[in-house]
């Protein structure tokens, strides 16, 4: 089974492009199953029940999030409606929504869906590394087949999440800081793993951000409107094609594509 999992979806132009680049994606490469992180997908700053639609409408199969699913006061109303739209696990257990999923695929199989959030330089959280291993073993007897999204600042945290939970899952990928990193591999015990997936929006940008407004922010220290920018929009993430009996990996793959729309 091939997974396409989408970075950071950032506003208008990240949504435009999973909508003109993720059904080529299932045409051309066999993609089956997709996941994005749609937490900055409403203008850069939360979610929206129409983000929520337009990404299910391109072909997203399960949307992952992190620190800013909160940022947008109607996702409360959605996310508990929406079972696909996924809050990370490890937050206060009174959130609304929840942190996992495991949907089956075309009765063919089962694919399972883990979010967290990272604890270092990150809003207050429960540990992740906790939640994940009973989360794990829960998702297990439904699917061997599981992909964790762990949604954090250090780089450390990702890599040691990886470690503690490889040969335990599928694939764990990084996402929150919007830079692609280039450590995609397979793990001894057969776990794909990337630090982070990237952003799927305008790279013409700081993080997707006007560029002009984020230096005058540095430069004054004083606070900006930090619109969404526009320029030379690109998808990114990770292919990942995992074997469907074992649920190990196979393959990793960094996509980086241009979006023409």
């Amino acid at each position: 089974m091939k997974i396409l999992f989408i970075g950071d979806v950032v506003g208008k132009p990240g949504r435009q492009a999973v909508a003109t680049l993720v059904p080529k994606l299932r045409a051309e490469r066999g993609v089956e199953f997709v996941i994005a992180n749609g937490e900055n997908s409403a203008h850069g700053v939360g979610l929206t029940a129409t983000t929520v639609s337009a990404l299910f409408d391109a072909g997203v199969n399960v949307i992952t999030s992190g620190d800013h699913i909160w940022d947008q006061k109607e996702i409360y109303e959605v996310i508990e409606h929406e079972p696909r739209l996924l809050r990370p696990l490890n937050v206060a257990p009174t959130a609304p929504g929840r942190g996992s999923i495991i949907v089956n695929v075309d009765g063919k199989c089962a694919v399972g869906v883990l979010n967290l959030v990272g604890r270092v330089f990150m809003p207050p959280c429960d540990c992740p590394f906790r939640a994940a291993e009973a989360e794990v073993t829960r998702l297990r007897r439904g699917t061997n087949i599981i992909i964790v999204d762990l949604h954090a600042e250090a780089t450390s945290e990702k890599i040691a999440m990886g470690r503690f939970l490889d040969g335990k899952v599928s694939a764990v990928i990084g996402t929150h800081t919007h830079v692609a990193t280039a450590d995609e591999c397979i793990l001894p015990h057969g776990t794909a793993y990337i630090t982070d997936a990237g952003m799927c929006g305008p790279h013409d940008s700081v993080l997707g951000r006007d560029t002009e407004a984020v230096l005058r922010r540095f430069l004054t220290q004083l606070p900006q409107k930090l619109e969404v920018a526009t320029g030379n929009v690109q998808l990114c993430g990770v292919i990942v094609e995992v074997d469907e009996d074992s649920g190990r990996a196979r393959h990793i793959e960094r996509v980086r594509l241009p979006c023409e729309a």
